[in-house]
């Protein structure tokens, strides 16, 4: 006995997609597996996940009011591929492409970082000079200058800068946006800089050797 899944052509047109999504996401879970086991070439890999992956994107956007998450629709249809969702929805890109980035990273990114923390320092303390006290004004310098320390694995965890950064936002949060560091405050958090700052310049050398 035949079961009718659709009533009118647009009903089939979605169970279609559906089969469809089904059927890539199935396939990026062997083909993930298969990669994992060295049961295919890298470039090979490559190229059938890149495939994959522009097949997903595009389908998965004109689907997106009928499957807003593709995690539930996996659970829903019991698929239990867990790798092929993080390689279709959180990194949208293959392994082969992300550990290429991460060798790079790996190589470049402590002068990358070293030079970004220098810019943030300078432009937080240049700010200051220029009256910019507002505290909507201060806390996005010197909440990108806390990231971009934390970035650097060669600092310590206690690291003078860390520490009085972390502290500030601490103080500045408790604040309103439109609120103005007074000029003691002012004169204080420029000290916290330069004395983070030439702690930070100070403990380059000894990271480069």
């Amino acid at each position: 006995m035949e079961v009718k899944l659709w009533n009118d052509k647009r009903e089939r047109e979605t169970y279609e997609n559906f089969s469809e999504l089904y059927a890539i996401i199935k396939a990026t879970e062997k083909l993930e597996k298969a990669y994992i086991r060295d049961l295919i070439s890298p470039s090979d890999y490559d190229t059938e996940c890149q495939k994959l992956i522009v097949h997903f994107k595009t389908l998965s956007a004109s689907l997106k009011d009928l499957v807003p998450n593709i995690e539930r629709f996996a659970e829903t249809y019991k698929m239990d591929c867990s790798a092929a969702v993080y390689r279709l929805v959180t990194s949208g890109v293959p392994a082969t492409v992300e550990h290429r980035a991460a060798a790079v990273a790996s190589t470049s990114s402590s002068a990358s970082v070293v030079a970004e923390c220098v810019q943030n320092f300078i432009t937080s303390m240049d700010s200051l000079k220029l009256n910019m006290v507002a505290v909507d004004q201060v806390y996005p310098l010197l909440s990108d200058l806390s990231a971009s320390l934390s970035k650097l694995s060669i600092l310590a965890p206690d690291f003078e800068g860390k520490v009085k950064m972390k502290e500030w936002l601490v103080r500045l949060s408790k604040m309103g946006a439109s609120d103005e560091l007074t000029e003691q405050q002012a004169r204080q958090l420029h000290f916290d800089l330069e004395s983070s700052y030439n702690s930070f310049m100070a403990a380059l050398p000894s990271a480069g050797n």
